[in-house]
């Protein structure tokens, strides 16, 4: 059975240096991303990397570029990281095309270039969508700047990663702060934090009615729906009695997302999703190198998990097969020069 991973990320040295010379605030996770072990998995295009992938019995990685990606730079340096990053997975892509698929980094502080570069990434270098880190500082995916990317994302139909990335500075202060610092940091980012706000940038695109104007457009989140899944039925309530959407939160989870389980090898959390968005719209992740646990976990989760055949194959390829199968123009991955 073909295993197809498709949220598992990579760190360039340039983005982890710009990373540090941005302008504050900065994200305090980036901070600890390159470090050790992980740091070194990360940056491995190469055959450390296909080896971890043997091992986990993962046989297609979609690479992408770690939170919280370029959306805390500013535009210059932004678009030309882009343009960069994504030569670099196309590159890898094209060296090992049985193993390798991408998603693009995209510029979001420059709300022009952002789908210029989605378009040069699908159509030239053959990426298969873009990954994304919700907020952009302080501006929204549903805001008004970036509808001409999500047009385009829906235009080329193509897929949109919201990734998590952590809470701005002032939320961080009220609701994660005053425990210790350890403590504080694990509850704003991949404890909680991190998962409110990918999840509730997916529910302002529904709220915003992003949905209601761009129908097509299709969606991704990790970490089996991060969080906002799981209480969809009282939000979709909330938001039927005070928007007039012409489409429900629950119709837009069918329709329009796609869920996927991050590493986290949980039957309980697939079977909640399976409810909600249905065995068509469910993809396998592993959230490499995060997640990376030696002993075969991955496959091993994906093999003995109690699904019918269809919804097995689907979860474990066919879906994203089937999502992304028409992207672009070309097949395979091909670099150009900036």
């Amino acid at each position: 059975m073909r295993l197809i991973a498709i949220e598992e990320h990579i760190l360039p040295v340039d983005v982890r240096d710009a990373w540090a010379d941005a302008p504050p605030p900065h994200d305090p996770v980036s901070a600890i991303a390159d470090m050790g072990e992980t740091g070194e998995r990360l940056a491995d295009l190469g055959e450390g990397r296909l080896a971890l992938m043997d091992e986990q019995g993962v046989d297609v990685q979609v690479l992408s570029l770690t939170t919280p990606g370029l959306h805390n730079l500013e535009p210059g340096p932004a678009v030309e990281l882009a343009w960069r990053t994504n030569d670099l997975i196309a590159d890898a892509c094209a060296r090992r095309p049985d193993r390798f698929q991408g998603l693009a980094a995209l510029p979001t502080s420059d709300p022009d270039a952002a789908p210029r570069e989605l378009e040069r990434a699908v159509r030239e270098l053959g990426l298969k969508g873009a990954l994304l880190c919700g907020r952009t500082r302080g501006r929204h995916l549903d805001h008004a700047a970036l509808r001409p990317m999500l047009a385009k994302a829906a235009a080329l139909g193509v897929p949109l990663f919201i990734h998590p990335q952590t809470p701005a500075p002032a939320v961080r202060e009220a609701s994660y702060s005053g425990i210790g610092e350890r403590a504080d940091l694990a509850l704003s980012a991949f404890g909680l934090g991190w998962h409110y706000e990918a999840g509730l940038e997916w529910v302002r695109l529904v709220a915003a009615g992003v949905f209601d104007e761009l129908p097509n457009l299709q969606i991704i989140l990790g970490h089996w729906g991060e969080v906002a899944l799981f209480y969809i039925e009282r939000t979709g309530a909330v938001l039927d009695r005070a928007l007039d959407l012409d489409r429900s939160l629950a119709e837009c989870a069918r329709r329009n997302l796609y869920v996927t389980g991050s590493g986290m090898w949980s039957e309980g959390y697939l079977r909640r999703c399976l409810e909600i968005v249905g065995p068509e719209r469910l993809l396998f992740s592993t959230d490499f190198p995060y997640q990376y646990r030696p002993g075969g976990e991955p496959r091993r989760f994906i093999e003995s998990i109690d699904l019918d055949g269809a919804t097995r194959n689907g979860l474990a390829h066919g879906n994203w097969e089937r999502l992304s199968g028409d992207a672009g123009s070309r097949s395979d991955c091909a670099p150009q020069q900036a």
